[in-house]
């Protein structure tokens, strides 16, 4: 299978598995709230907007963290990829506008004031990331805000996961982990991270790192 193929396929089973294994018991398994760093992050991120507006909430899963986005009064429009998610969001939240729609194939023009994307680019190949930036910027307002997330993985643990897949004969790149929690998964560098951000023409305001994740706060330029 060549490589294009196969990430397509990496796509389709994890909304499969999504819709089917994981959407009926998020909340059971995961919880609702978020953990301290996404706790103080998410707080930055809001405190930029000075006043209530529009928020994107992308890969919005089972609306996890759309309750801190309508206690601030914010008109929140949720996405996901999975319809199962977008289901078990819509039972908590109905007064929601909710769409199916991929990180990936985001429309938006300069729609809002902010946006966040929480818990989900470890799902992004290194081909998709690029396009997914610019998709962010493209759908903020002129000086609108992003809050997203980066899933942390340990280095010999990456490195196994590419041996693994080149002994399995998988058309992977270094960084990629096909089985982690049977879906895939990419953990690019920060400074790769950093320079996809310059390159989608957003500003880095601020970065941490906390409960296995890097955060990061940008601005459309």
């Amino acid at each position: 299978m060549d490589r294009s193929s196969w990430l397509q396929e990496r796509r389709r089973e994890a909304e499969e598995r999504y819709d089917t294994l994981w959407a009926p018991f998020y909340d059971e398994k995961w919880g609702v709230y978020p953990n301290a760093s996404h706790l103080q992050f998410i707080r930055k991120f809001l405190g930029h907007l000075a006043e209530p507006g529009r928020v994107l909430d992308a890969a919005c899963g089972a609306g996890r963290y759309t309750p801190m986005l309508l206690e601030e009064g914010h008109i929140v429009l949720g996405i996901d990829q999975s319809q199962g998610m977008l289901s078990s969001a819509r039972s908590k939240f109905p007064g929601v506008q909710l769409e199916k729609v991929g990180l990936q194939e985001m429309p938006y023009r300069e729609a809002f004031d902010g946006a966040i994307c929480m818990d989900a680019m470890e799902h992004i190949s290194p081909e998709d990331w690029p396009i997914v930036l610019v998709n962010f910027h493209r759908a903020l307002k002129p000086g609108g805000y992003l809050y997203f997330t980066v899933e942390i993985a340990a280095e010999d643990e990456i490195q196994e996961a590419w041996v693994r897949g080149q002994e399995l004969g998988l058309p992977i790149v270094q960084g990629e982990w096909p089985d982690q929690d049977d879906v895939y998964h990419y953990y690019p560098s920060m400074q790769q991270v950093r320079e996809w951000i310059r390159q989608a023409g957003l500003d880095l305001l601020e970065e941490g790192e906390g409960d296995g994740y890097h955060h990061f706060v940008v601005r459309r330029v």
